[in-house]
């Protein structure tokens, strides 16, 4: 299913008040402003209602068709947005096939993302993603602070499979775009206000001021987010805590200055902050402890705590852009970021009172990005090209307290103390020709030449005492002063056999992809092509020894598909895909599995796998006022070579089945237009780790209900959402630290518990927003 503005089945009036609405996702910074949609759709929308329209995509960096472009995509435009009410990325997996974006275990803003089973688990520092984050092709590079607020969204692409030409590194999976408008017309603003469930208290504003008229643009955007918790905490062991559980209390703030200095050359300068001081999330116990009163709770959303319930994510990036039409066929376009995140966070494992394994941590990251472009577009051919520069710092900190286990040795505490950067700077250099062989063949031909180098350091060891990462962490107290832990991971430059600077490797990969399109008529394509992709080499993180870095994994990927508009209002678009993944990296125990105090870890190239699926999705416009939508993704997954410890077993996060369906039904009356949303999700059963199915979950299937009103002058606007209409009890993440033995029967594992923890999605909520454009 590819979802975007689908304004031509309605009249001109009621495109005109959709298409107000572009909604901020992520962070939920919400845009709705007047200049969401150029006059010339408005104009031609009254006599293509009730047909298919054309949806443009960017995916190989220009603008296509969505039929056109022989990629598996799906395009979520900022109508079907407000209309469903979508306010937050992870809720855009229900729509893309095979596709799963998440919450990340205790956190609000940190994303887990696999597509077709590809992606990244652990968010620790050193761990590339599977699947890239571009905001208008910046590239957001760590998952922390991913759920991102933006300003004026147009349209989100999710790409299905590896983009390794023309995106990079840390695409294998695919890639999520987020695509902005470009401002134009008079001053404009919004105001929004979002009540609901749980004390929901959301308040946004966006708008625009054009500086010099029709050159010069201000674009503005606040938002201030609030929910209490959907559970507590029943017991926290310090005082004065706040015990709300799943709140979220952020606020984002956004500017973007345009300057369109000819009919050829367009300058942006943007900067976003976001700050997100939601309490960390406390896991639920699926096992009763121990080792101390903590039972499973009645309420999933329940938890118990040892240490502060406090969180903090703090965001700021600048980026710009400047693009000059030299003529008719040739662009050049610059593109440069930088950005920056801090992150202190608590992570308290176990989930109960006791210290018996909470991990409190920092991270702390900055990156930089250059790109050059230069497209160029002939009768017959088209060619994409650039040159593109990254230089990132990821660095951070945590220690894994053992406390109780060290009490129980005679000692104060017991703490793994674990810090460190991996840093990389890397170049590239990419093209992609597509070549037109005649009116209905085509042929494309890509690749990518990267160059990455990355230097890292890590000192780990263990501490006999509770240690925390600076002084007052928890009230009164003091740390240490100086390095606590030696460096375990470095390079001795002097020949004294201390390691005194960081370990240094390289790795460079050329990445390809060759493709074949039929265009058999105007409404049916045809298309079969090959794909490499690559996740970055790295060190490990968690390293105790001064171990080598590991290679980067590589997915080559192929794929046959068609894009059909099997008449003016049915559209099918169907893609088989196959891969085989080497050279996985996978860090795991060595040693005595049983072992409470087991730490002693690995990084290494452990296994292969591969896998072949199929994509559905299909839009019936059934009359001028009704449409529905579906889409459907397979997956059938095997293990080719497991050397990883313990083995492999499946895929993370990823059900072998996912099914949507969506109905839609615009009405027209006297007091304004009405477009009606029904949406069911479902996901088949899946494991949370690909080592361990000590927590899985269950098939499960998702209901959601909106409907959303527009005034008749346009001004006023809003809606109401329900979600997860059922009330469904479902798993995004959870931690394992136990043990089981051959009669199923569970022990305790690191730290000494049952440490079997569960994370859920968001519980039933319903909402109501009122909007003001003036």
């Amino acid at each position: 299913m590819s979802l975007t503005t689908h304004n031509k089945r309605h009249a001109p009036s009621a495109v005109t008040r959709h298409s107000l609405c572009a909604i901020a996702v992520a962070a939920g910074l919400c845009a709705a402003p007047a200049w969401a949609q150029q006059n010339n759709t408005n104009e031609n929308a009254e006599k293509e209602k009730g047909k298919l329209e054309r949806i443009e995509v960017t995916a190989r960096r220009t603008v296509e068709s969505l039929q056109e472009t022989p990629v598996a995509i799906t395009s979520i435009g900022a109508v079907e947005l407000g209309e469903k009410g979508i306010s937050v990325l992870t809720e855009l997996q229900q729509f893309s096939p095979n596709t799963t974006l998440q919450t990340s275990r205790g956190t609000n803003n940190t994303l887990t993302a696999f597509i077709r089973g590809l992606g990244q688990q652990d968010p620790l520092w050193g761990y590339e993603p599977g699947v890239g984050i571009y905001v208008d092709d910046v590239y957001i590079a760590r998952p922390q602070g991913a759920v991102l607020d933006l300003l004026n969204v147009q349209r989100i692409e999710v790409l299905r499979g590896p983009q390794g030409t023309l995106y990079g590194k840390n695409t294998i999976g695919g890639a999520v775009k987020y695509v902005t408008k470009e401002m134009s017309g008079d001053t404009e603003m919004n105001v929004e206000a979002t009540v609901g469930s749980y004390n929901q208290r959301d308040i946004r504003l966006i708008g625009q001021v054009p500086l010099v008229a029709d050159t010069v643009y201000l674009g503005v955007g606040y938002a201030n987010l609030n929910r209490d918790g959907f559970g507590e905490y029943l017991l926290s062991a310090l005082p004065n805590q706040d015990k709300e559980n799943y709140n979220k209390d952020l606020w984002a703030a956004r500017l973007s200055l345009e300057v369109h200095a000819s009919e050829d050359l367009f300058f942006r300068f943007g900067w976003d902050k976001t700050e997100d001081t939601s309490n960390a999330r406390g896991g639920y116990r699926l096992l009763p402890s121990l080792l101390t009163d903590a039972p499973v709770p009645d309420s999933k959303f329940d938890s118990y705590t040892s240490l502060p319930t406090w969180n903090k994510v703090e965001l700021e990036g600048y980026n710009w852009l400047a693009r000059y039409n030299v003529n008719e066929n040739l662009e050049l376009k610059y593109i440069g970021s930088y950005r920056e995140s801090y992150s202190p966070t608590n992570i308290d494992f176990d989930n109960t009172p006791l210290p018996i394994f909470d991990v409190p941590a920092e991270y702390d990251d900055n990156n930089t990005t250059h790109e050059l472009q230069a497209n160029y577009m002939g009768a017959d051919f088209d060619i994409v090209s650039g040159l593109y520069f990254y230089d990132g710092e990821s660095c951070g900190n945590f220690d894994a307290i053992l406390g109780v286990l060290g009490q129980s040795l005679g000692a104060p505490g017991l703490t793994r103390e674990v810090t460190g950067c991996n840093n990389s700077e890397s170049y590239a250099a990419y093209a992609q020709l597509n070549y037109n062989v005649s009116d209905k063949l085509s042929l494309s031909f890509g690749a990518r030449y990267t160059d990455e180098e990355k230097t890292a350091f890590v000192n780990n060891g263990l501490v006999f005492d509770n240690v925390y990462p600076y002084s007052d962490w928890i009230d009164g107290y003091v740390r240490p002063e100086g390095q606590l832990v030696p460096q375990v991971l470095g390079t001795d430059t002097d020949g004294d056999g201390v390691l005194d600077a960081p370990a240094v490797q390289s790795w460079s990969r050329f990445t390809p992809r060759v493709g074949v399109e039929y265009q058999m008529d105007e409404s049916m394509m045809f298309f079969a092509s090959y794909s490499q992709g690559f996740k970055s080499g790295t060190f490990n993180p968690r390293a105790q020894i001064n171990e080598p870095g590991v290679n980067p994994e590589v997915v080559d990927s192929f794929e046959l598909g068609m894009k059909s508009d099997l008449s003016d209002t049915l559209r099918l678009n169907v893609t088989l895909f196959s891969y085989d993944h080497k050279d996985r990296q996978y860090i795991g125990v060595e040693g005595d599995l049983s072992d409470p105090t087991a730490l002693d870890q690995r990084l290494r190239n452990a296994a292969e796998t591969a896998a072949k699926g199929a994509e559905l999705e299909m839009t019936w416009i059934a009359s001028e006022n009704l449409q529905f939508d579906a889409a459907y993704g397979y997956i059938d997954f095997e293990i080719k070579e497991n050397n990883a410890i313990p083995p492999l077993i499946g895929l993370a996060s990823t059900p072998e089945n996912t099914f949507n369906f969506n109905a839609s039904y615009f009405l027209e009356t006297s007091f304004g237009d009405i477009t009606f949303n029904a949406n069911y999700y479902f996901r088949d059963d899946y494991l949370l780790f690909e080592t361990s199915d000590l927590i899985q979950q269950d098939a499960y299937g998702m209901v959601n209900l909106s409907a959303r009103w527009e005034s008749v002058e346009g001004d006023w606007y809003g809606g109401i959402h329900v979600k997860n209409l059922t009330d469904e009890e479902y798993l995004t993440g959870g931690y394992d630290f136990v043990t089981r033995d051959d009669d199923g029967n569970f022990g305790p594992g690191l730290g000494g518990d049952t440490t079997l923890i569960g994370y859920y999605g968001d519980p039933r909520t319903v909402h109501l927003t009122l909007g003001y454009r003036f």
